[in-house]
């Protein structure tokens, strides 16, 4: 035993002769009306619910549902809507269903007059209720027994309760009834399982090539509605009407070209819209529109743009009235564009009595045929394009001038050779149009191109040039900016000389992209070094410069705005400073939302050291921590943005693993080399965001150049100070230096005696210049003053400013540390002794 299947029961009926058929019904969408405008609106409804699909996508899963015979909306609610919601997706389809302007098929009237004398007829339809005024609008409302309307609030096919409704309606049993529709199992499979005879009808919806198995589930087949009067004598078993005779023959034509051209030209608008100004690139941008009206359009296509457009200069408002032009693209059905006399990148000025001068000079398009006098009088004066247009065949030409929020761009020029149809008015407004998408995307491409330069040559000037003169360690850096349409970012790096033959180093990135985020970083890095100049230590900088952040943002924030609105967001920023000693070789580190610096070890490990976190600058009220680390003499310090390790399509741990990896050999290498290996390995070739490299090698100051004394505070000892000095400096070489540094020496260690703390203590460093330094545990500072005529002190600070490079104050943890720098000449370097 086993269940009869659809096509055993239609076999059945259709070997069993039905004793009479009272009632014949009818689906409308392809039986009745062209349902060519439900397939529009399917496919609108689909990408209403499923975002813009591919239109090969949708028409290829259409052909392969109707291949299979099984119901649109099902199918297209499981591949499309979430959750395969069909109710969903016919209240979409609703939406952009206008059913009365759909077309009647011309074999409906004549037959349903013929078999409405005959049978009792009836429409069940899941179609919306403008289905009744549209049967009323052609007459045929008053031939129908039943018209029940399936739909949102009634079961729809193939649903046995659709079918049973329209049935009492009728008041018809199923046997004595024959459903007529053209879809297999909404119709035909359907209305079977409900116990009614069906005839397929093979158009609209049906499957363009259906199988026997599927033709043997119907009782009768027929591909016209004039075939349905045969099938059903041949259901009841009765002679077929007569033929009748023929008495004459007509022809009846529909020229549907300007439907076709009307489509096509829509598809071409819909292809610009879609396909041009898919990036902010000039060239790529004209490179597009001349590949979009190539393919249905024009045969040849040329882009032209004023000179000034890509050198990013502002274009004036009346360009000159000769300008130079740039060709920018172009495209042809040819291989190679034969018809082109200009290549691309070539630049050229039309002569006055040129078509392209013409526009240029109207701003208004222009369509020509090659014959017209105003043309044969150009070709006279251009032998060039007089050949090529010659040669080729060229029958016809548009010329639409690229003008964008009224500024003129260029001209794009449309040519026919091929296509034997000469350019006609609509053409001409078509190539307004598109020639006016990709202006406005040329124009943004301009606007964008002159932002982000004018936004990367802020940021570069904002950027050291050179790194300082310094000993404490070799750097190299590296900035890049974003690749993408993100524009340019702000990060930042820094490096700072600072008192006692230390140096700073420092990364940073502020939130954003443009010339805010580079002013703004400006802005940051000139506190920074403000701060830094003071011997800040690295935690009490950060959150300092947190303050700024926190101010800075107050500035910009909407007059009387509280700082909660989302026009007040903070900016934010994250910043690494590090400070490195090469006497005692600690460098001490703190962060601020930033990543860890990488730390390359002379014997070739790579670690990336745990720093105390902090939050981004920005935040406030937030402490910093500081780390110290002893770094061996040839260590090198990595200092960068995340842009280096972290992209779209990397996660940031894996990006850390490949700088290990990268870091890995550097020690062999020079820091120029290993800069351009790390953006090399790291980055793709357009990185989504900015990025800051800084790369540092550490020295150490050897012991010889070092010398330091313990003083005792008393003023007798001044002459003692000044002795060792002496002493110490003969045995550098430094003899030249040691007028100067005596009058240094005595001033700082006197000021000390008389307004510091024991303990004290004279040290003086032998490095690029001449150091000398005088600490005691007091944290009250010096401060220079103008002395009066007759005051009898405050000039000893002024003579160490006149006499040295610069001098300073430095606060310790057990107090503070007074110091001045003496440049050398260049036969005193270290070890000149």
């Amino acid at each position: 035993m086993h269940d009869a299947t659809d096509a055993d029961r239609s076999a059945e009926h259709s070997r069993a002769p039905v004793e009479r058929i009272d009632a014949v019904m009818f689906d409308i969408g392809g039986t009745v009306y062209d349902d060519e405008r439900f397939v529009q609106a399917l496919y609108r409804a689909t990408c209403d619910l499923a975002g813009d699909i591919d239109e090969t996508e949708f028409w290829d899963f259409y052909d392969s549902v109707r291949a299979g015979g099984t119901p649109l909306r099902p199918a297209f609610a499981d591949r499309f809507v979430p959750g395969g919601d069909v109710t969903l997706l016919h209240k979409q389809i609703v939406k952009h269903w206008e059913y009365p302007v759909e077309a009647l098929y011309p074999d409906v009237q004549p037959v349903f007059a013929v078999l409405a004398r005959q049978y009792r007829l009836g429409i069940l339809s899941n179609s919306p209720p403008q289905v009744r005024d549209a049967l009323r609008r052609d007459g045929l409302d008053v031939l129908f027994k039943a018209i029940l309307l399936g739909g949102i609030d009634t079961a729809e096919k193939p649903a046995l309760r659709a079918f049973r409704d329209v049935l009492e309606r009728m008041d018809v049993p199923p046997e004595h009834a024959v459903y007529v529709g053209n879809r297999l199992d909404a119709d035909v499979r359907g209305a079977a399982r409900a116990g009614m005879r069906t005839v397929w009808l093979l158009r609209g919806e049906a499957p363009p090539a259906p199988v026997l198995d599927q033709l043997a589930q119907a009782d009768g087949v027929i591909t016209s509605l004039t075939g349905l009067p045969l099938a059903l004598a041949r259901l009841e078993n009765r002679a077929p009407p007569a033929a009748p005779r023929v008495r004459g023959v007509s022809t009846a034509a529909l020229d549907i070209t300007g439907q076709y051209r009307t489509r096509q030209r829509l598809a071409i608008v819909n292809a610009a819209s879609v396909r041009i100004g898919s990036a902010l690139d000039i060239t790529q941008t004209a490179q597009e529109l001349a590949d979009v009206a190539t393919e249905h359009f024009a045969d040849f296509v040329a882009v032209d743009l004023i000179e000034d457009v890509f050198r990013g200069t502002p274009l004036p408002p009346e360009p000159a009235s000769e300008p130079v032009l740039c060709r920018a693209a172009q495209g042809s059905v040819l291989d190679g564009c034969p018809e082109s006399v200009i290549a691309p990148g070539q630049t050229i000025r039309y002569p006055p009595d040129s078509p392209m001068a013409h526009v240029l000079t109207t701003r208004r398009p222009s369509r020509h045929w090659v014959d017209d006098q105003d043309i044969q009088r150009w070709l006279a004066e251009d032998p060039s394009h007089a050949r090529s247009i010659g040669r080729h065949g060229t029958h016809s030409l548009i010329m639409a001038p690229l003008l964008a929020r009224g500024t003129l761009l260029g001209i794009a020029q449309y040519l026919r050779h091929r296509a034997p149809d000469a350019f006609d008015a609509d053409d001409l407004r078509l190539a307004e149009e598109i020639t006016a998408r990709a202006a406005l995307a040329i124009d943004n491409a301009r606007r964008y191109a002159r932002e982000r330069d004018t936004s990367l040559t802020l940021q570069r000037s904002l950027l050291p040039r050179h790194a300082p003169r310094q000993a404490a360690v070799d750097v190299a850096s590296r900035y890049l900016p974003a690749g993408s349409t993100a524009g340019v970012g702000g990060d930042w790096f820094d490096v700072i000389p600072l008192s006692g033959a230390r140096v700073a180093l420092m990364v940073g990135d502020v939130v954003g992209q443009g010339i805010q985020a580079s002013a703004t970083m400006g802005r940051l890095r000139t506190a920074a070094l403000t701060l830094a100049d003071i011997d800040m230590p690295p935690d009490e900088l950060l959150t300092h410069l947190d303050d700024v952040v926190l101010r800075l943002d107050r500035e910009e924030a909407p007059q009387g705005a509280r700082t909660t609105v989302p026009e007040a967001e903070v900016a934010g920023a994250t910043c690494l400073y590090a400070v490195y000693d090469p006497v005692s070789r600690i460098c001490t580190l703190a962060r601020a939302g930033h990543l860890a610096p990488a730390i390359v070890y002379p014997d070739g490990m790579v670690d990336l050291p745990e720093l105390p976190p902090g939050p981004p600058l920005g935040l406030g009220g937030l402490p910093f921590e500081s780390a110290e680390l002893r770094l061996p003499e040839g260590s090198l310090i990595a200092l960068f943005t995340d842009g280096l390790v972290r992209s779209a399509g990397r996660d940031i741990e894996l990006g850390l693993q490949q700088l290990r990896h990268s870091l890995a050999g550097a020690t062999t290498s020079s820091l120029e080399q290993t800069c351009d290996d790390l953006l090399r390995t790291l980055l793709p070739e357009s990185p989504t965001d900015d990025v800051a490299l800084l790369v540092a090698r550490t020295h150490s100051l050897d012991a010889s150049q070092v010398a330091t004394w313990d003083l005792d505070p008393d003023p007798a000892l001044v002459a003692h100070a000044r002795e060792l000095t002496t002493r110490q400096l003969s045995d550098w070489g430094l003899d030249e230096t040691a007028f100067v540094s005596e009058l240094v020496v005595s001033e700082l260690v006197t000021n000390a005696i008389r307004y510091g703390r024991p303990p004290l203590q004279l040290r003086l460093i032998h490095d690029t210049g001449l150091i000398c330094e005088v600490s005691d545990a007091s944290s009250t500072a010096p401060h220079m003053r103008r002395a009066r005529v007759f005051d009898e002190g405050g000039r000893g600070l002024l003579l160490v400013a006149q006499l040295t490079q610069r001098w300073g104050t430095r606060y310790t943890g057990t107090g503070k540390t007074i110091w001045a720098e003496q440049a050398l000449g260049t036969g005193a370097g270290v070890g000149s002794a």
